[in-house]
């Protein structure tokens, strides 16, 4: 029996458990935010969602139903998966959840002696012709995609379907052609030949980019194939030098949340501060933009690739530290902390190890240059911040014509560290809601109190300088638009506008003035 519709408790884990043993949860699992870190080397496990790792997050799960036993689990996600959304199996450990795949649960059934082997073929093999008649292109192009769907979820079970569950499926479809089972069982097994690639340690660039060619028009038909497809952007994109300078400029400075997840992250007990939503969402955009870009460089559209690196174009690296981001970091823990983690971060790029026996030039020639526009930003950042919570006075000396000009570099600087007045006003905002969250991580219960206070001033300013914009009259704009329109035309197609009261006014003092002598008509 399975309980249908059950909403999500408070804890997951706890209540699953309660459901007994052998209690599976068939959850559908929503896309949600990405980690902030780029440079994950494990490759996604296709086939999950992700769902059960350390970490994730829990509320993207909604629950459809609980099943009992192998069997049963097995039977309704063969029967509720729909293609384009991802059904996950989880069931409850000691200490946290364990995602299965259909495969893993297909071989043990297949282990059982009293599995019955005939409904099982019959329910893969249903399984399978769905996947093809329900794919958009259909015809030979279904057949690849309910190919990919097999090694995809099945992987643990069979690389490729078997003939007994091929050959059933293809007489659902009324087709028995040998070509066409020669085709899937060719996909099946380029498909895993590929995911067993994911698991080399080294990967040429060359080689992402082939990969990445033939996952990402599978992708759309195999949900599965998602993670792994973005995956592959983000790994061609780490050796790919502009990439890396465009992830430098947009990405928001997280460095507080990720100083946390390092520093509390690895004790039992300890719970990390979510990122706040606002960063979270600047840092979700930098990712799908370099994404963007990634594909654009490297499926022939230079020009659009192009065009996206000189909307964002890499800030200079600055030669000396001005005194209003001197001023930053000298008060902001989390600007120090900043800076100290890029310097690190150099270091450790351009030391000498002698466990690295080989070193990718294009991975390091990348990540070196996101280092050095990195460096550039983040100076663009603090700079800003300190002339909006230490503004100078003007100069003694500087003329009075300048004094205004002098005050426009606040706001100038603002757009250039954070692209708006508007984005700079929201990652402020997340950065002081992120700053007073509760419980505060045990290294700095010290700097929360004057790093929020720091926080809450530059904001502050930056509402003072920010321009207030003017609203549109619509009302107005449409009157004047009608009235334009009503004017009649003169033969030559021309039209002739009665004066308005200020034209007449106009009109009235040129003529007053044409009278007085010494001007120039």
């Amino acid at each position: 029996m399975s309980e249908q519709h059950t909403p999500l408790p408070d804890d997951f884990r706890t209540w699953l458990t309660e459901r007994g043993e052998d209690a599976y949860a068939l959850a559908w699992v929503a896309a949600g935010s990405e980690p902030p870190g780029w440079a994950e080397t494990e490759a996604p496990r296709v086939g999950e969602t992700g769902i059960a790792r350390t970490g994730a997050d829990l509320t993207r799960i909604a629950v459809q139903e609980v099943t009992r036993g192998r069997q049963e689990t097995l039977r309704r996600w063969l029967q509720l998966d729909d293609g384009t959304r991802q059904l996950a199996i989880i069931t409850a450990e000691l200490g946290g959840l364990r995602e299965h795949t259909p495969g893993e649960l297909a071989a043990e059934l297949m282990r059982d002696p009293d599995n019955d082997e005939a409904r099982l073929t019959d329910l893969l093999a249903s399984w399978l012709y769905r996947r093809n008649a329900e794919a958009p292109q259909g015809l030979e192009l279904g057949w690849i995609a309910a190919a990919a769907a097999w090694t995809c979820h099945m992987r643990a079970f069979i690389r490729f379907p078997p003939p007994s569950v091929l050959l059933s499926s293809m007489e659902r479809a009324g087709e028995q052609d040998e070509a066409t089972a020669d085709l899937v069982v060719s996909t099946g097994l380029k498909i895993a030949d590929l995911l067993d690639r994911l698991e080399r340690v080294y990967r040429p660039r060359t080689e992402l980019i082939e990969d990445w060619h033939a996952v990402q028009p599978l992708a759309a038909d195999v949900p599965a194939l998602t993670a792994m497809a973005d995956w592959l952007l983000d790994q061609i994109a780490l050796r790919d030098a502009p990439a890396q300078q465009l992830r430098a400029v947009l990405e928001p400075d997280v460095t507080d949340y990720l100083r946390d997840r390092q520093a509390d992250g690895s004790l039992l007990g300890v719970t990390v501060p979510a990122l706040d939503a606002p960063r979270a969402a600047h840092l979700a955009q930098a990712r799908e933009t370099v994404r963007a870009y990634t594909a654009a460089a490297h499926s022939g559209r230079e020009q659009e690739a192009q065009q996206l690196l000189d909307s964002f174009p890499v800030p200079a690296r600055s030669l000396a530290t001005s005194g209003p981001a001197a001023t930053w970091r000298q008060h902001s823990a989390t600007a120090q902390d900043a800076v100290a983690a890029l310097t690190a971060q150099r270091a450790a790029t351009t030391a000498e190890n002698p466990a690295d026996y080989f070193t990718d030039p294009e991975l390091l020639h990348a990540e070196t240059s996101y280092l050095a526009a990195r460096e550039g930003q983040l100076h663009l950042i603090h700079d800003a911040l300190g002339r909006l919570a230490f503004p100078a006075p003007a100069p003694r000396d500087l003329p009075e014509a300048l004094a205004p000009i002098a005050a426009a570099q606040t706001q100038r600087r603002v757009i250039e560290a954070f692209g708006t007045p508007e984005r700079a006003a929201q990652a402020l905002n997340g950065q002081i809601h992120y700053q007073l969250q509760q419980p505060v991580p045990a290294h700095r219960r010290t700097t929360t109190g004057a790093e929020s206070d720091l926080l809450t001033s530059a904001r502050d300013a930056l509402q003072r300088i920010a321009p207030s914009a003017v609203p549109l009259d619509e009302e107005h704009i449409r009157a004047r638009t009608q009235e334009a329109m009503a004017r009649p035309t003169t033969p030559d197609g021309t039209a002739t506008a009665r004066p308005a009261a200020h034209d007449e006014a106009h009109t009235q003092a040129l003529a007053a003035g044409s009278t007085t002598p010494g001007v120039n008509r």
